[in-house]
């Protein structure tokens, strides 16, 4: 498919996060796929997570089709870029159909971006998980990589003012390895104990330093 917005987005983007000095850590980046289906299931701790999530995919220069809901997709600046960027609308009406889209992209050898809390945690702790990224894996046949992100709520998050304009704030993005699925077996307590830990590891780096 013709990539003719995505690209420019991640440029930009990359050009805040200098002008903003924002302190990016990636860890494990090695560990999605260059090729090939894949669930991206991440942590989610603020507004803009599915950029910093979806930064984790450049070492292996994929892009991320994630899923967003529906209301992101009506509003109108949002709406056209995130379907230029061929990300997948979320319709808590109509579930059946935002699954069977994500898993043809998957089956077309996409990696699918899911935040399986399907909410921000206010507590900034692993809630309890959705089984839908785990499925679509076991169901698509592709590996299920948990991730987690750290700082991203500094500058954006529920419940708290926004701080977009604060620079300097160190953010850690760790990707786990990918987790075996099978369509016979429910992944999502597994999921959500290496999301755990992968996100003890994200507040770790930050609290270190580089």
């Amino acid at each position: 498919m013709a990539e003719l917005v995505y690209p420019p987005v991640i440029g930009l983007a990359k050009t805040l996060f200098r002008v903003m000095d924002l302190r990016i850590t990636v860890t494990g980046g090695e560990h999605i796929p260059r090729a090939g289906g894949a669930v991206l299931a991440s942590n989610h701790v603020s507004y803009l997570d599915f950029i910093f999530a979806g930064f984790a995919a450049q070492p292996s220069k994929r892009l991320v089709r994630f899923m967003a809901k529906q209301e992101i997709f009506a509003n109108r600046i949002a709406g056209p870029l995130m379907r230029a960027m061929h990300h997948i609308p979320v319709d808590r009406e109509a579930g059946l159909a935002s699954y069977k889209a994500a898993l043809a992209a998957l089956k077309a050898g996409e990696v699918v971006g899911v935040f399986p809390e399907a909410t921000i945690s206010e507590t900034f702790e692993v809630k309890e998980l959705k089984s839908g990224a785990a499925r679509m894996a076991g169901a698509a046949g592709v590996p299920l990589i948990p991730m987690a992100l750290w700082g991203t709520q500094q500058l954006w998050t529920k419940g708290r003012p926004r701080n977009l304009l604060q620079r300097h704030v160190p953010i850690s993005i760790v990707v786990g390895e990918p987790l075996a699925v099978s369509r016979r077996e429910d992944a999502t307590p597994l999921l959500r104990e290496r999301m755990a830990k992968l996100l003890d590891q994200a507040r770790e780096q930050v609290a270190t330093g580089p």
